[in-house]
């Protein structure tokens, strides 16, 4: 793994432990020598990764679509800002530039990018592992409701192994390290995707 994506919310959340895993993220994937490819936001826990990963020296990496960054969020201390004309566009180019991807706590986006990435895994358009930080037990429910799909025959065992889980940062980089699938048939071909 050379770069991580990391997913996570534009507001700092309720409990301060949110905070204090992005910074550890980021200072731990700066220290690991993984970069880091995020929302490119100056705000929330976006901005508290990139400035605890630009503090420790980290490899940073910033994409966001041209309407956010036109409205001032995008963070202004980021060496590498790639902006893009859509949210769309920010997720595929994010999917590129990365190795694996981390879901830190986060609203509605980050829960629809954490889960469209799961899917792009299971349909084979990456073969990239992908964890939750499950910081102070946030991602619990989300965890059940995977667990309950896989019990009610919507998920299989293993597509529900596509994502990984822990509750520290150093876990979860040893999940992901470890979680390298092997190459299979793809449903739909890289050309298709």
């Amino acid at each position: 793994m050379r770069r991580i994506c990391v997913f996570c919310g534009s507001s700092v959340g309720s409990d301060p432990r949110y905070r204090d895993a992005a910074a550890e993220v980021g200072r731990r994937l700066a220290s690991e020598g993984l970069g880091v490819v995020f929302g490119g936001g100056s705000i929330g826990l976006m901005g508290v990764l990139a400035d605890a990963t630009l503090a420790a020296g980290g490899e940073l990496v910033g994409v966001i679509p041209h309407a956010l960054a036109a409205r001032e969020l995008a963070h202004r201390g980021v060496p590498d800002m790639r902006v893009v004309p859509s949210m769309h566009a920010r997720k595929a180019l994010m999917a590129e530039l990365s190795d694996a991807f981390i879901a830190l706590p986060g609203g509605l986006g980050t829960f629809e990018e954490l889960l469209e990435i799961a899917t792009w895994g299971q349909l084979g358009i990456h073969h990239k592992p992908v964890g939750m930080l499950n910081v102070a037990g946030y991602y619990a429910p989300l965890i059940t409701l995977l667990d309950h799909a896989v019990k009610e025959g919507f998920v299989s065992e293993e597509n529900r192994r596509l994502i990984v889980v822990a509750d520290s940062p150093p876990a979860l980089l040893e999940e992901l390290r470890r979680n390298r699938r092997p190459e299979r048939r793809e449903w739909i071909t890289p050309d298709e995707a």
